[in-house]
Order: C-alpha cells, then sequence, then structure tokens
C-alpha cells in the first residue's frame, strides 16, 4: 500500500491548522505550525480566492490525511457511510475512527496513528485475543484491542506502560492500564470525536 514518506509537518502547514500527525511533538513548541505557519510552497503576489468546490476539496483532504487513508479507500468509506442508515457525515466520522489503527493511538498504545499503523503491520496488537495485521480493521462495540502477549516483552511494551498512566481515553472507550487492553463501548457520536474537519463539505464534495 502506498504511504506519505515525505515531511508530515508540511500536509499541517498546506492545511492551516495542525492535524497531529506527529503526536505529542504537534503540543510542542517543536511543531512547525508554531515556527512557521505559513503554506508551503512558492509564494504569490496575494490572496486568491478559493472556490466552494476548493473548500470542501480541502475538507476532504483534511480528513483524508489525519487518519492517513489513500483516496480510494477513502471513497469507499464515504459509498459504505452513504448506504448505511443515518447521517452520512455521522456514519463517514464513525467508520474512521473504528479503523483499528485509530483505536490503537486513542487508547495511547501509540503517540500518532502512523506510529499505531506501524505497531499493527508489525502484529503487535491483537483484537478479541486474536493478531491482526490489518490497520484498516473496523472494530465493533464490544471489541477488545490488546498487546500481543509475545510483544509485552518488548522495550516498546514498557515504554508505552509507562507513558499510558497518565492517559485518558475518550468516554466511548475503556482502558485497563495494567494489563494495556482497551474495549469499545459504543460507536463515537461527531461531539465526542471533535473533528477537525467539516464533514458536511464533505458529503457534498462527493455528491457532485
Amino acid at each position: 500500500m502506498a504511504r506519505h514518506i515525505g515531511p508530515v509537518c508540511k500536509i499541517c502547514r498546506h492545511s492551516g491548522e495542525k492535524l497531529l500527525l506527529k503526536g505529542e511533538r504537534c503540543a510542542t513548541a517543536k511543531c512547525s505550525m508554531e515556527r512557521r505557519a505559513v503554506r508551503p510552497g512558492r509564494r504569490t503576489g496575494g490572496r486568491q480566492k478559493v472556490s466552494e468546490w476548493g473548500l470542501q476539496l480541502k475538507e476532504k483532504q483534511k480528513a483524508r490525511r489525519t487518519y492517513g487513508v489513500l483516496e480510494k479507500q477513502f471513497h469507499r468509506y464515504f459509498v459504505q457511510a452513504k448506504k448505511t442508515q443515518g447521517v452520512t457525515g455521522d456514519n463517514l466520522i464513525q467508520l474512521l475512527e473504528s479503523r483499528l489503527d485509530n483505536i490503537v493511538y486513542q487508547l495511547g498504545f501509540a503517540s500518532s496513528r502512523s506510529q499505531a499503523r506501524q505497531e499493527v503491520r508489525h502484529g503487535h496488537i491483537t483484537l478479541n485475543g486474536r493478531k491482526v495485521d490489518i490497520p484498516s480493521c473496523l472494530v465493533k462495540p464490544g471489541d477488545v484491542v490488546a498487546w500481543r502477549e509475545k510483544s509485552t516483552k518488548t522495550e516498546l511494551y514498557k515504554r508505552v506502560s509507562e507513558e499510558i498512566q497518565d492517559r485518558i481515553v475518550p468516554d466511548w472507550l475503556t482502558l485497563d492500564k495494567d494489563h494495556l487492553s482497551g474495549r469499545m463501548l459504543a460507536l463515537p457520536t461527531r461531539d465526542q470525536v471533535g473533528v477537525r474537519f467539516n464533514e458536511s463539505a464533505i458529503v457534498e464534495y462527493y455528491s457532485r
């Protein structure tokens, strides 16, 4: 699967806001948005008016890059959200938040979604007791996400177990800090997620 291998801080600068792609670093003075909050690339003489389609595209790109999803897969999420009963925008958010790599990140097992994706790929994470190495696997309410027993002997696990003690997880998840396992209690609502993009604009973009 293709992935972005360039400077991720440029993605935030291009979006005009922090997308928390580097985890804790984004909350420090080292964040590039704190030091240079200007759009990367060649400078123009003045501000250009952005069309409605351009604004919709920007919101779609923001969501896609936040979760590290490629265009083809993101569009499949939209199609699935549209077919599901309820508000399409809310359904899209729930699908993105239910990804296994996002759950690993929200539980505090990783400092960023990219690191969470790597942990899943390397086979460190189990879903309901079974090893899963597919980051896009969707977690359902009642499912348990935990560390693989073999991986509890790694230095990564030891570091995470120390850093996670002060972790506060969203109220749609529960975390066992002693055994580093978590359970999904329910599908999250938009207010619980605190999204950084306009999902309505994304729906309008794909509904053209």
